[in-house]
């Protein structure tokens, strides 16, 4: 396997519940390594560009309100494998169907405050990445 980068977003729900650290302790111990972090408070333009792909579905409105209705933890999860990994360790998005110990049954409230966000593939991993932090922002791949 490869190393691999993937986007984690810590939704506003979480945050508030001063859950943060908790997940990015859990993602630590899962053997992520954290190449890239910030703390933002997203304007609902970056929220609209960032969830474009979604413009024409029903949900998009209140999908960037609630993006944008306090502060995200925004950050760069680095190790084999990461996409995939991530998206197991984050769990279903409803969190009364995801597994015991993954971030949404642990943390989400219900399919729309999920907790967490990643990518749901390499490439789209890649653009995510982009999309926050610029180069110089994110550690050099080891």
């Amino acid at each position: 396997m490869a190393v691999e980068r993937t986007l984690c977003i810590i939704k506003p729900d979480a945050v508030e519940k001063k859950k943060a650290g908790a997940i990015l302790a859990h993602l630590e111990e899962k053997g992520f390594n954290l190449v890239g972090i910030k703390r933002t408070h997203l304007p609902r333009t970056v929220a609209e560009g960032f969830y474009a792909v979604h413009k024409a579905r029903p949900f998009f409105g209140e999908l960037c309100e609630f993006m944008t209705r306090g502060p995200v933890v925004v950050a760069v999860l680095e190790k084999d494998n990461a996409v995939a990994d991530y998206r197991t360790a984050m769990g279903a998005t409803d969190p009364a169907k995801a597994e015991a110990g993954t971030i949404r049954k642990l943390y989400a409230a219900s399919i729309g405050e999920n907790a967490v966000h990643g990518s749901d593939s390499l490439d789209n991993a890649k653009i995510e990445i982009a999309y926050f932090f610029p180069a110089s922002e994110v550690a050099p791949v080891a």
